[in-house]
């Protein structure tokens, strides 16, 4: 039989449970690759992500991403909860088919980041950060 000191300590224990911020599962990650190019064939190479390889906090991690003749990137970070970190989309004036910006990381984790080129072909790149102190929530 459950006292009521049990049921305060199991109800404090599932809080405290839930608060603890999660990492995206590898099929939240599959699934975002998946819906952005549509179930199509992934290739590796033709994507390069410049990123620092020690990341001293994870709250500004510049990231730098860039694929000849991308008219579109997406980037994800696998180990943070929700993965999906931004789509830039290159129109035909644009110069160059490359972005830079700053993320949040939560911990050591690898930047992906998949290519839909103008050929109607993806390119994959991946690149890990190992972050110090973590950004989101860590």
């Amino acid at each position: 039989m459950l006292t009521r000191r049990d049921t305060m300590a199991l109800g404090l224990g599932v809080a405290a449970v839930a608060m603890v911020p999660g990492v995206a599962s590898a099929s939240a990650i599959e699934d975002a690759i998946s819906a952005f190019t549509g179930g199509a064939a992934v290739t590796d190479g033709g994507v390069t992500i410049n990123a620092p390889e020690i990341a001293e906090n994870g709250n500004t991690v510049p990231i730098e991403v860039e694929a000849a003749g991308a008219v579109s990137i997406m980037m994800l970070a696998a180990g943070n909860p929700t993965p999906g970190v931004a789509t830039f989309n290159f129109g035909e004036g644009a110069g160059t088919s490359r972005a830079a910006t700053r993320i949040r990381l939560g911990g050591t984790q690898d930047v992906i980041a998949i290519a839909r080129l103008a050929d109607g072909s993806f390119a994959r790149g991946a690149v890990e950060v190992k972050v110090t102190i973590g950004g989101c929530g860590g």
